[in-house]
């Protein structure tokens, strides 16, 4: 059993555990995810490591309810525990693997969402070794905006985009990124995390300024170990798994269009879980992870 340290809720749909995990802790890097099991009945979800605490021995987890399994994990509390918690899984991040190359360059994180999970501790771990990092984090409202506060003392400058313009800058994340290289910014990689719509845009943006792309496609990730096949998509021309080639990719060379018709697939099956859990059918199916970011 695997249990929950800490537990509070980011907005109101996004809940963030602090979760004992010492063998998961002592060998995971940024980037890479986890498969997390509620009991002896719950669906197996893919979600990505937030942050982690070698000396602790915990990992930290982000979940937003998408779908049924999605929505019992975020009420369970501190003292709760989880079944099974497998991983570290899929490839750490380029960025952290070899720091080396990219010493002395300037990188910027987009975080779209909850996205801004995944996003924070590349950030973290970058800045820590001296990498200069920028953060664009970008929400619908200032209401659902997450991670704020850790991202500020992780990055160099912090940037929010609301698309109501209700906090920061108004407008999309795309618009603040030319916003940004208008006023002279200059950065060598991008990576953006986030709903697959935001990624694809945030591509198109970059590859006018031939600007590296990095994306984590894990919004697409069901069973997480390549038996399934739900992450199945093209990488310049080739067929790719999300959980076992990546979770991150070149996104100028990512078929976003493919990935998000496959995506779709399970949108109905998801409202339908859920549905039937907040109608009080305790028996359900459909995670609800492959509609969202982990």
């Amino acid at each position: 059993m695997y249990e929950i340290l800490e537990q509070r809720m980011l907005n109101a749909n996004i809940s963030l555990m602090v979760v004992k995990a010492p063998r998961v802790a002592a060998s995971c890097l940024p980037g890479q995810f986890l498969i997390v099991r509620k009991d002896e009945e719950g669906e197996r979800i893919p979600l990505t490591i937030c942050d982690y605490d070698r000396e602790k021995e915990t990992v930290t987890l982000c979940i937003q309810a998408v779908g049924a399994s999605s929505e019992e994990m975020i009420h369970m509390k501190k003292g709760d525990a989880f079944l099974d918690v497998v991983g570290p899984l899929g490839n750490a991040s380029e960025l952290v693997t070899d720091i080396d190359a990219i010493k002395g360059k300037k990188i910027l994180f987009v975080a779209g969402g909850v996205g801004t999970a995944p996003v924070y501790p590349q950030a973290k771990y970058l800045h820590e070794k001296g990498i200069d990092v920028d953060v664009i984090i970008g929400a619908k409202t200032k209401d659902i905006l997450i991670m704020e506060d850790e991202m500020r003392a992780a990055a160099s400058n912090v940037y929010i985009a609301t698309d109501d313009g209700s906090y920061g800058f108004k407008g999309m994340v795309t618009n603040l990124i030319e916003d940004l290289i208008a006023k002279g910014n200059r950065y060598d990689v991008c990576v953006a995390i986030g709903p697959l719509i935001m990624m694809k845009f945030v591509c198109l943006t970059t590859k006018k300024y031939d600007l590296k792309t990095i994306v984590s496609m894990n919004p697409i990730m069901v069973d997480g170990t390549g038996m399934c096949g739900a992450c199945r998509l093209l990488v310049n021309n080739e067929v790719k798994f999300a959980c076992v080639d990546g979770p991150e990719f070149d996104g100028h060379l990512v078929d976003f269009d493919g990935a998000m018709s496959r995506q779709s697939l399970y949108k109905t099956e998801e409202g339908r879980a859920l549905l039937k859990l907040r109608e009080g059918d305790t028996h359900h199916g459909g995670c609800g992870m492959c509609g969202g970011e982990k």
